[in-house]
């Protein structure tokens, strides 16, 4: 351990410094020889991976385990608040606000191992890393791996993001989500073209709040009249859940955003400022030509390889858990949640509150029954039910927002006792400040399960 009273860690983003983190916390370090065996490992530091280790620091120093018997393996030095890019890329926050050591936010009494993981080998129970460590055996697993951003799936799109001013942004990651500010601060005018793929990503809301943010941005800086903006989405609607999805068309009505469904962008040509979609319900036909002055591109995203193990034929690379209980479908010493399972909601870090407390609930029950006398006796039949409760915070620019709530079959699952289809500046003030909060001092530390607890109280008294 070492304390990080005095240590500056500056953030780089393309060689310039855009902010710096102060800590003043003990921080976890990573293990040179990590333990051949441990009785729990977590795949991934990030929202999952850190919650879940967070709560078994507890649960195992409960049930008089050993001291450091979980074990983390992350790779990564920056653990980020990913919801904030948005407003990151809009120019309201900074990038350094959104990200932390890693070292500080790993719980004290885990074993870090700062490699990453190649293959999970559930018959052998033993994750393979792939640098020099080796392998590092389990008793329970958990996978909270996230999800692959494949730039390389867009052709042209990665050198397209590379070269200066040439109107081509993301704020799909730190290296990049400087430059959508930048480029929104220097648009003078013509066609915004904003994309979302044809692939699960991470919070399906963010690629049109960043259009609402631009939209709001070129109206107050005299712009607007002269500019063009369309949202080309692989979906038939602009939302999932249909409630939002009729507010966010009228507002895109009233606010002339042209919505174009069941497109997916395939090609970018940077020197000619061209982009080009297939249609997904006209397949055969010639893929269309768009020309833009700025483009926002929401890059398609998959499953991390290495747990094609722990996929089956139905979970397209994710891991295959059941849906209500987050314990996989053939191995019952693992669970997984978050972007890299199977669980077929929205893949936000609201519903990874929810889920970590879910999945920590059955996990301990798990524990304690194999752990038990009682062998052979029933079936283990677990107490904590996850009804696929996500949250998207749907930032429509001018300081408002829609604070869409919903579960499994995207019918509204809302905290506050009024119609959260409709633009609020207290649901934007909850998405600027209140909720990163609350991720970093609750949920973090295991200590945040989602709203579900004010959604009662607040709901009383009202239909």
């Amino acid at each position: 351990m070492i304390n990080l009273s005095t240590l500056q860690l500056k953030m780089f983003h393309n060689g310039m410094i855009v902010g710096r983190i102060v800590t003043r916390n003990m921080a976890t370090m990573p293990v040179d020889v990590p333990k051949k065996s441990y009785e729990l490992v977590i795949v991934g530091g990030g929202a999952g991976g850190i919650s879940i280790a967070s709560r078994f620091v507890r649960y195992l120093r409960a049930l008089k385990k050993p001291p450091n018997s979980i074990a983390v393996i992350e790779p990564r030095d920056t653990h980020f608040y990913q919801p904030l890019w948005t407003l990151v890329g809009a120019g309201i926050k900074d990038l350094s606000e959104s990200g932390r050591p890693m070292a500080q936010v790993m719980p004290k009494g885990v074993d870090w191992i700062k490699e990453a993981c190649s293959k999970i080998d559930p018959e052998s129970k033993s994750v393979i890393l792939s640098g020099a460590t080796g392998t590092v055996n389990y008793r329970y697993l958990v996978v909270a791996a996230g999800i692959n951003i494949d730039w390389d799936k867009v052709e042209g799109l990665l050198p397209a993001l590379e070269q200066p001013n040439n109107g081509v942004c993301s704020n799909y990651s730190d290296r990049y989500v400087m430059r959508t500010w930048q480029t929104i601060k220097q648009f003078q005018g013509g066609n915004a073209v904003f994309t979302m793929p044809n692939t699960p990503i991470k919070c399906a809301g963010a690629p049109q709040k960043i259009m609402y943010l631009t939209d709001a941005h070129l109206c107050k800086n005299g712009v607007r009249d002269r500019t063009k903006i369309t949202y080309y989405t692989s979906l038939p609607a602009v939302f999932s859940s249909k409630p939002y999805s009729d507010a966010l068309t009228e507002l895109c009505r009233k606010r002339d955003l042209n919505i174009m469904t069941r497109h997916n962008l395939v090609r970018v040509d940077s020197e000619k400022r061209l982009a080009y979609f297939e249609h997904l319900d006209r397949l055969d036909d010639p893929l269309s030509e768009v020309k833009y002055d700025m483009l926002h591109v929401t890059p398609p995203m998959s499953a991390p390889k290495f747990l094609k193990s722990l996929a089956n034929d139905t979970s397209n690379g994710f891991v295959a858990v059941d849906p209500q209980t987050l314990q996989h479908v053939q191995y019952e010493d693992i669970f997984a949640l978050g972007d890299c399972s199977s669980l077929p909601t929205s893949k936000t870090a609201a519903a990874i509150a929810l889920q970590n407390s879910i999945l920590a609930k059955n996990l301990l029950q798990y524990i304690q029954y194999k752990e038990s006398d009682n062998i052979g006796g029933s079936k283990l039949k677990f107490k904590a039910i996850y009804n696929g409760y996500s949250s998207c915070p749907i930032v429509t620019g001018n300081e408002r927002c829609i604070m869409a709530e919903f579960d499994y079959d995207f019918k509204p699952l809302e905290t506050f006792p009024f119609d959260q289809s409709k633009e609020r500046r207290t649901m934007f003030l909850t998405k600027k400040y209140m909720l990163p909060f609350v991720y970093w001092n609750a949920m973090l530390k295991g200590y945040w399960s989602g709203p579900s607890i004010f959604r009662k109280i607040m709901h009383l008294g009202f239909k």
